[in-house]
């Protein structure tokens, strides 16, 4: 039996969070190495681990992978998640991408300056109702199955379903205009696998706090 995968990053959301996603949906079972340190992020830079100085790092099938994108891909491709060929894959890619367009500004809201935080909740919510989640509700509309791609659940399903829980954790009636949406939301919550991260206990990490942000600037802080 080959060893879990290891996840190497600090004790939150961050660029790993869509890891632990795909995982979870895929039913792996992983370890997780959190950073908390300045010492620990230098080790690996020095011992090679982080080809090009930068965390995420994932340990899987032999491999230190970093790149969020690059080890999203090969998560999904190893698990039948990326579509059954090269057009779904296509299509999977520029979902994925727009999602992680949306998913860059929600990652960078809590390290915002207090007094552009309002601006930047509305600037996320105006961008997710009127450019990103359209999309989607069409996309769901148009195809006229459960999933954005083909006929089964892909790495577009896992990603859309994490970015649409965390706009809602800051505007919780977001997707009010998206019938779709609210559908495709019900289904995902209810597979089992999804099921299981979503409950209390699951490797999934809550929101973002501000000992989270301190942490992640102390351990990457250039000395």
């Amino acid at each position: 039996m080959s060893e879990k995968p290891r996840l190497i990053y600090f004790n939150g959301r961050g660029r790993m969070e869509s890891v632990r996603w795909l995982l979870a949906a895929a039913r792996v079972e992983f370890e997780e190495i959190f950073l908390d340190t300045r010492e620990q992020y230098v080790k690996l830079i020095k011992d090679g681990s982080l080809m090009f100085q930068q965390v995420p790092l994932v340990e899987i099938d032999g491999m230190k992978m970093v790149q969020t994108r690059a080890i999203l891909s090969y998560i999904a491709g190893k698990y039948n998640l990326y579509g059954k060929d090269l057009k779904e894959r296509a299509f999977i890619d520029m979902y994925v991408e727009g999602i992680t367009d949306l998913m860059h500004m929600i990652l960078m809201f809590p390290f915002s300056p207090p007094e552009a935080k309002e601006k930047n909740l509305a600037l996320i919510t105006e961008r997710a109702t009127h450019r990103y989640f359209p999309v989607f509700e069409k996309a769901l509309k148009q195809h006229g199955q459960d999933f954005l791609v083909g006929n089964q659940v892909s790495w577009a399903d896992i990603q859309l379903m994490e970015v649409i829980l965390a706009v809602e954790e800051k505007t919780p009636a977001v997707l009010l205009a998206f019938p779709q949406l609210q559908a495709f939301k019900t289904r995902m919550s209810n597979m089992p696998a999804i099921k299981k991260f979503l409950q209390p206990g699951s490797p999934r990490k809550p929101p973002p706090d501000d000992h989270y942000v301190s942490t992640v600037l102390k351990v990457l802080a250039e000395e």
